[in-house]
């Protein structure tokens, strides 16, 4: 099995209250994530606050992922950084910690791509590992175009991408280059797959890793039938959190499984106890709330 497939985690990282990394509540969370299956994790991504830490604590999260992983799964380090310097620093300090491959944001701002790919390159020529380059056209509204994507994934040491758009004939076309693809949009996570990804790397992967674990493995079957009725119980959950804004009501639901991984940090805002509320009405009043959530709501 090639090492770059499957299902992996965007992990959160939890915080106390000072804003500083938990990292009891990160090995629990590693722990249930490896329990259920998963093949990896993907480390201080956007779900995962990186940019929104100081690179030191960055460097802590990836040295404890190391640590706390099996041998046998894979580690990949979102190194992305408002500066080409800062994320070249975090890509060699990943490849002295142990993993297994770094990614990396697109520069936030209005980049040409020429200034894009000087950085993806400047990233890729840090370590020997492998690099995933992020397509997430929000980002970058400068790589707008097949031979764009091509362009970066031909990048010495560049073997792929994490695919973040809904645009699953340009995820295809990519595939038929032989790059590697990570889907990145959990509730369609069936279709990217359908469509010739790899694995996924999702947020809700957080909450009920469990389901995404099973999901890779009816496709893998061939069971599309029973494979489709699990993405639609998974999107239940999925429509849920995204009534609320997404980064704090994933760590809230995982909380309700057990896990308090504290708030978010600023400039991100908390659940109001409104929403806390409104939050444990509908997972109460789910079809998974008394499977997932039994014992844990509010």
């Amino acid at each position: 099995m090639t090492k770059f497939q499957g299902i992996l985690p965007a992990v959160i990282t939890p915080f106390d209250s000072a804003g500083r990394f938990r990292v009891d509540s990160f090995e629990r969370l590693l722990d249930r994530c490896y329990a259920a299956g998963v093949d990896g994790v993907y480390v201080c991504g956007q779900t995962g606050e990186g940019l929104q830490q100081s690179s030191e604590q960055r460097k802590r999260v990836a040295e404890t992922a190391a640590k706390c992983s099996p041998k046998d799964k894979t580690i990949i380090v979102h190194t992305g950084a408002m500066s080409t310097a800062e994320a070249v620093d975090l890509t060699k300090h990943a490849a002295r910690a142990g993993a297994h491959a770094v990614s990396a944001l697109p520069p936030i701002g209005n980049y040409s791509f020429a200034e894009i790919k000087a950085y993806y390159t400047a990233i890729a020529s840090a370590s020997e590992l492998p690099l995933l380059i992020y397509y997430f056209p929000a980002y970058a509204p400068s790589v707008n175009s097949l031979d764009l994507i091509l362009d970066l994934c031909a990048i010495p040491n560049v073997i792929g991408l994490k695919f973040t758009a809904n645009d699953l004939f340009l995820l295809a076309e990519v595939k038929k280059s032989g790059a590697t693809v990570f889907y990145g949009t959990d509730e369609m996570l069936l279709a990217g797959l359908a469509m010739g990804a790899d694995g996924g790397i999702g947020s809700f992967y957080n909450v009920a890793p469990e389901l995404f674990v099973r999901l890779w493995a009816l496709v893998r079957k061939g069971d599309w039938e029973q494979a489709r009725t699990l993405q639609q119980q998974i999107n239940e959950m999925i429509a849920i959190g995204l009534r609320f804004p997404v980064h704090p009501a994933v760590k809230a639901m995982v909380a309700r499984r057990g896990i308090d991984c504290g708030q978010c940090l600023p400039p991100r805002r908390s659940l109001t106890p409104d929403e806390e509320a409104r939050l444990d009405q509908m997972l109460a009043q789910s079809s998974f709330g008394a499977t997932l959530f039994v014992g844990a709501m509010r």
